[in-house]
């Protein structure tokens, strides 16, 4: 049973219309679950892009402050952590521009606070990307991807870790499908080429 289950009043009422009417409605019970059931994916889908704690707790908590504000907005087309990750890579975008030194994503290649990508690791379970890594290969894998551009690494992590479809990183990072595709294979490509040159 999901946490969404216990908003449900109508019995032939859906998930999806129980989260639209919940969201709607600002039920603050409501955001307490999604923040519990979202928070580790959250802050780590923010660590993997700004590379800086206390600036991805900020963002962190702004997120869920939108969340609140605009949850009448939310449309089932896509899960709700495909719209959440849209919510907080837009806010991102937004600090980026007001900051003027850094103008998009793409830029955001070194860490502020030099985070180690081992620091992204789930919190809350193995994700698909852990089940590719074991403990040996782990810290191989983090160190390859931690040298991949910001815009691949954030596909091969909506992707792999987040669990994300290809349709639903489109929409989180708006680009064209196509364009997902290609980065993913670039990374994966990318990874594959950096893993053979530094055998174990």
């Amino acid at each position: 049973m999901s946490d969404t289950d216990c908003l449900l009043i109508d019995p032939m009422e859906t998930e999806d219309d129980a989260l639209i009417r919940a969201l709607t409605g600002r039920d603050r019970r409501l955001l307490d679950l999604l923040i519990e059931q979202y928070q580790h994916r959250l802050y780590r889908y923010l660590l993997c892009l700004l590379r800086n704690r206390e600036t991805a707790a900020d963002i962190f908590q702004e997120t869920w402050l939108r969340v609140l504000e605009r949850g009448h907005q939310y449309k089932p087309r896509f899960r709700f952590e495909a719209w959440l990750f849209t919510i907080a890579r837009n806010l991102v975008l937004d600090l980026l521009r007001r900051r003027k030194t850094i103008l998009n994503i793409e830029d955001l290649t070194d860490s502020e606070d030099n985070l180690a990508m081992s620091d992204l690791a789930a919190n809350d379970g193995p994700s698909p990307l852990d089940s590719l890594a074991n403990l040996e290969e782990g810290e191989r894998v983090t160190d390859a991807l931690s040298r991949l551009p910001a815009l691949i690494r954030e596909a091969l992590l909506l992707r792999y870790q987040e669990d994300l479809t290809l349709e639903e990183i489109a929409r989180v990072v708006a680009a064209p499908l196509p364009t997902v595709k290609s980065r993913i294979y670039r990374g994966l490509e990318a990874l594959r080429s950096q893993l053979e040159k530094e055998p174990l």
